[in-house]
């Protein structure tokens, strides 16, 4: 997994905060940097823009601001990014530059905004989610996203961070917190089902070692939640993660008796493996009725 150098990347700037009152009264001058002057009209287009913001905004939606058609909206749109006001999030979304961005030119979006936008009935999980929550220390370079629309964009990026996307079923989209990017709510999965995605599927959080580490990050954590971990799995419909959890915590001299008994007496029959990405070789620990394929101790 590739992990950014975030000391190249000073200039991003989040939009954690919505636009008040006074930035939108800021009057608009050529001095700032941006190519071209503002016409009172323009002004216009973008205190609507604000006061609606943060966005994104596609053609539809600044159309339907401004009163006009479709057509005419994108084309503003664009005159607007081209003068440095608006930057392209991705093919046909622009977001608002801060007001008092020093340099409109390098200022990039904040990309959960843009998974609102493109995916309002998923949610940011695996790897994403645990940076979120401080269950890992790793950053890496994708954020990801779960969607039960199929008619989702299997991959977008917007600015320096590109999305990719697992689709799941409708019935999966459960354990989801609500996290607010100034006025727009960003769903996430939250810390406990972060936990089961990454043991239903490891690759989601990066590998099975990176999974072990996220597992423990989240036992030793405030997070903690046995009960609802095991109802989660339950939920999820998965048994193999009560192999995999069952087996982590024995290992690793984690999460406790009571909860590895709980896994034990959850398995299914049949042979799993440790991790479905890796060569099916590997000793059978019965006891799990698990392939370690993959070394996962301390």
């Amino acid at each position: 997994m590739q992990v950014v150098d975030v000391a190249g990347y000073g200039y991003i700037v989040s939009r954690d905060t919505t636009a008040r009152a006074s930035e939108l009264a800021v009057a608009y001058h050529v001095d700032t940097g941006r190519p071209g002057g503002i016409s009172a009209k323009t002004r216009g287009l973008l205190r609507e823009l604000h006061r609606a913001g943060p966005g994104p905004f596609a053609a539809a939606d600044a159309a339907r601001l401004w009163g006009l058609e479709p057509g005419p909206g994108g084309r503003r749109l664009r005159m607007l990014a081209e003068r440095g006001w608006l930057v392209r999030s991705r093919h046909g979304l622009y977001a608002l530059v801060p007001l008092d961005a020093e340099s409109p030119s390098k200022w990039v979006e904040d990309p959960w905004l843009v998974v609102a936008k493109l995916f309002p009935t998923g949610y940011i999980g695996g790897w994403s989610a645990c940076e979120h929550w401080g269950l890992t220390d790793q950053l890496f370079r994708e954020l990801l996203v779960f969607t039960p629309d199929r008619g989702a964009p299997r991959r977008a990026v917007t600015g320096v961070t590109p999305i990719r996307v697992k689709l799941i079923r409708a019935a999966k989209v459960f354990g989801v917190a609500a996290v607010w990017r100034g006025t727009v709510k960003v769903n996430v999965s939250d810390p406990t089902r972060t936990i089961v995605d990454l043991l239903d599927d490891p690759t989601v959080g990066g590998g099975i070692r990176h999974t072990a580490e996220a597992l423990t990050a989240y036992l030793e954590s405030s997070h903690r939640d046995d009960d609802l971990l095991i109802g989660y799995i339950a939920r999820l419909g998965n048994r193999t993660v009560y192999k995999r959890l069952g087996f982590m915590l024995e290992t690793l001299g984690i999460g406790g008796l009571e909860l590895i008994d709980g896994c034990r007496a959850r398995i299914s029959r049949g042979v799993s493996l440790l991790d479905p990405a890796a060569e099916a070789r590997g000793p059978i620990v019965t006891r799990w009725n698990l392939r370690i394929n993959v070394e996962v101790g301390p």
